[in-house]
């Protein structure tokens, strides 16, 4: 496999993810990160789309992927039935964030959640001399096509993380060139956090 065509993010996850783990993909998309987690990592993977034409493309791939709604929460799953929960790009696109991500931490013994970063540099620049929506390679809807309904920072997660009691156990920024290594709220793009309670 060709690591370099790889998302960068998708990597990143793929180097977290140990061979073998079984993975809850909540808003897997059409399946990308999922198909690499099984067959780069053997992992045991299921995902949650709410988009029909998203799982068509799931099934083609051979992926176990199922009709729901994320919002509606995990009930019919039990405690600590997945070594990994994935919320990569959908934390900030539910409706209520707060039962999503406590019912994720629930139901995982670990969850990975990605997520663009409104307070990157690119985007407030935009809206300082634009005076516009910020449109960038992380955040590419305009405003009244975007699917996010929660804007959040690095340092907003962070700090909604500490009051929760919630443990940030390893954290990547991304940026235009790749990682990011200092002002992640200001220089990355996107942030990728391995969480647990």
């Amino acid at each position: 496999m060709n690591y370099d065509a790889i998302r960068l993010d998708h990597r990143i996850i793929l180097e977290m993810v140990p061979r073998g783990s079984s993975v809850l993909d909540l808003g897997c998309g059409t399946g990308e990160l999922l198909f690499l987690l099984v067959k780069e990592k053997g992992a045991r993977a299921q995902g949650i789309e709410i988009d029909e034409q998203a799982i068509y493309k799931c099934v083609a791939r051979g992926l176990n992927v199922i009709h729901g709604d994320i919002d509606t929460g995990l009930s019919e799953y039990r405690d600590k039935s997945f070594d990994y929960v994935i919320l990569n790009q959908s934390l900030q696109q539910v409706e209520h964030l707060e039962p999503v991500l406590m019912d994720s931490l629930r139901v995982g013994r670990k969850v990975i959640v990605g997520f663009p970063n409104f307070a990157y540099i690119g985007s407030r620049l935009q809206l300082f001399f634009g005076g516009r929506a910020p449109v960038t390679p992380s955040l590419p809807y305009t405003w009244y096509e975007t699917p996010n309904r929660h804007f959040l920072s690095i340092s907003d997660f962070t700090g909604y993380c500490r009051k929760r009691g919630i443990t940030v156990e390893r954290r990547h920024y991304i940026g235009n060139r790749g990682e990011v290594a200092s002002f992640p709220n200001l220089l990355s793009r996107s942030a990728i956090f391995i969480i647990s309670r």
